[in-house]
């Protein structure tokens, strides 16, 4: 099963070059922080390349952002009504989530109508070959994560220990833990995926020098 182009893609590097001058730091400490180059980061800043899983998360938690700052939210004219009754709005569907497509062909489809910053409720698509981060590079953030695999096959690594999700394998660890995810075999993964607490990351909550 493949990816679905639909809802409302995210770009992210607007969000984050505001948030980078609005701190008065220049791209190249921000760069320095990440552990990547400057070119990357300003490519990533004008949209031009997508950042991996683990690139996204050290850029949003260095500015002190929230996973929902980045999705941002989708004008109101934009998002069509289909409620039944009422009119909280608590509902989403497939053609208005908002999008966030990362390197290697890594998909976030936000399964909230809304930013939420205690929680990230995600719908993910890691296609054939598709990786958060290199293996030598395993990512740490706050929070706790909980997976959920509806088909192919999801390798995750939590520290020393590596599991093999098929479909209708769970997961849930500590994002301190270092840890990687990616597709196994010849199918691409998708999976339903939620990060608890990722904003009490004491970097993030610090003003940044």
């Amino acid at each position: 099963m493949a990816a679905v182009d639909r809802g409302f893609e995210s770009k992210v590097g607007n969000r984050l070059r505001e948030e980078r001058e609005k701190r008065g730091m220049s791209l190249r400490e921000l760069a320095r922080r990440v552990g990547v180059s400057p070119s990357l980061v300003s490519q990533i800043e004008l949209d031009r390349v997508n950042p991996s899983v683990s690139t996204l998360y050290a850029l949003v938690t260095e500015l002190g952002m929230t996973m929902g700052d980045v999705f941002g939210d989708a004008p109101a004219e934009e998002r069509p009504v289909r409620r039944v009754r009422g009119g909280d709005g608590l509902a989403e569907h497939p053609e208005t989530r908002r999008v966030v497509n990362l390197a290697s062909g890594v998909r976030w489809e936000r399964l909230t109508p809304h930013a939420d910053g205690d929680i990230e409720f995600l719908y993910v698509f890691y296609p054939v070959g598709a990786e958060s981060c290199p293996e030598d590079a395993l990512m740490t953030h706050g929070g706790r994560e909980y997976g959920y695999v509806s088909s192919g096959t999801l390798g995750v690594r939590v520290g020393f220990d590596e599991y093999e999700l098929k479909p209708g394998g769970s997961i849930a660890f500590d994002s301190s833990s270092p840890h990687r995810l990616w597709t196994i075999g010849g199918e691409p993964a998708h999976a339903i995926w939620v990060v608890i607490g990722r904003a009490a990351d004491p970097r993030a909550a610090s003003p940044l020098s």
